[in-house]
């Protein structure tokens, strides 16, 4: 039973969803700010979101019909019987609430009892009602094709830019270009997710991007989402020049054009599923060393 429930967790997601807050903490070291207890915070409250997604994702598909016999990626504990609904949504109230909790001792460290604090408990209860109704509830967001600007949004503008406010309390409009190559390449991950159940999630009426544009062009789309991504690191590197260590994230350009062609080469879903855990390391290794570069 241990083992279902870690399965369901879905630990390889969580380099993913940590990259970002990377991101943001690494920027704020940069400027000359930073904070390990609301670090601390920012990583718990992430992972307690991470898993409340995942947990409510195996049992949004089975429920609503995309983890099906006829899926062809990996089973889902739902789907499979390992656990059952109730437990799944019971566990998923569980992990609300972790996420809740963590959340306002994290606005509590960072921001105190100003105003902003309820400016920020407002898009964190927007984050777990993101999370739940991704794949959840009556009328599912993920099902319509919504999951990608979702992952934009959450792993990139507010990931990024909403971690690097709680550390140095101000905004910089040019934190937008490394917040854009986290989200870019979070939402390549669900493009990869997408293309791998492109045939179950058609017939569960599942409209992702993949399944609205067709493979021929969501391959076009990965291709996309990986150039402009890479290129608005570039971009931020070149206006905020110092030393050339800045550079440093050019080490993970070979494995984005690695995941790029097997997302055009790969067409059964045995073969684009290692690449689902391949672009999400290849994010966290991403922000490290970008993160690196510009602490150096």
């Amino acid at each position: 039973m241990i083992k279902a429930w870690i399965k369901a967790a879905r630990p390889r997601t969580l380099p993913l969803s940590l990259s970002c807050i990377g991101m943001g903490a690494f920027l704020a070291a940069y400027r000359g700010s930073f904070d390990g207890l609301i670090f601390t915070f920012c990583i718990l409250t992430t992972i307690f979101l991470q898993v409340l997604s995942n947990l409510s994702n195996d049992y949004g598909d089975s429920i609503h019909g995309a983890d099906s016999e006829n899926r062809e990626g990996p089973s889902r504990a739902v789907q499979s019987g390992e656990i059952s609904a109730g437990a799944m949504k019971n566990a998923m109230v569980v992990f609300a609430m972790l996420a809740l909790v963590s959340g306002l001792l994290l606005l509590w460290f960072a921001l105190g009892s100003s105003s902003l604090f309820w400016v920020f408990l407002g898009l964190g209860i927007a984050a777990i009602a993101a999370a739940i109704t991704y794949t959840s509830g009556k009328k599912p967001y993920g099902y319509a094709g919504l999951g990608d600007i979702s992952v934009l949004i959450f792993f990139g503008f507010i990931g990024v830019m909403g971690t690097y406010f709680l550390f140095t309390k101000s905004f910089e409009w040019i934190n937008i270009l490394p917040a854009l190559s986290c989200g870019l390449f979070s939402v390549a991950v669900l493009n990869v997710n997408n293309l791998r159940d492109i045939e179950s999630d058609r017939e569960a009426g599942k409209k992702s991007i993949p399944v609205r544009i067709g493979r021929e062009m969501a391959m076009v789309y990965h291709w996309f989402l990986l150039t402009a991504g890479f290129s608005s690191a570039v971009a931020f590197t070149l206006i905020e020049f110092a030393t050339y260590y800045q550079f440093l994230f050019v080490i993970s350009l070979p494995l984005l054009l690695a995941n790029g062609r097997a997302v055009t080469n790969k067409h059964q879903p045995s073969e684009l599923d290692p690449y689902l855990k391949h672009m999400a390391l290849t994010t966290l290794l991403f922000v490290l060393t970008f993160g690196i570069g510009m602490l150096l």
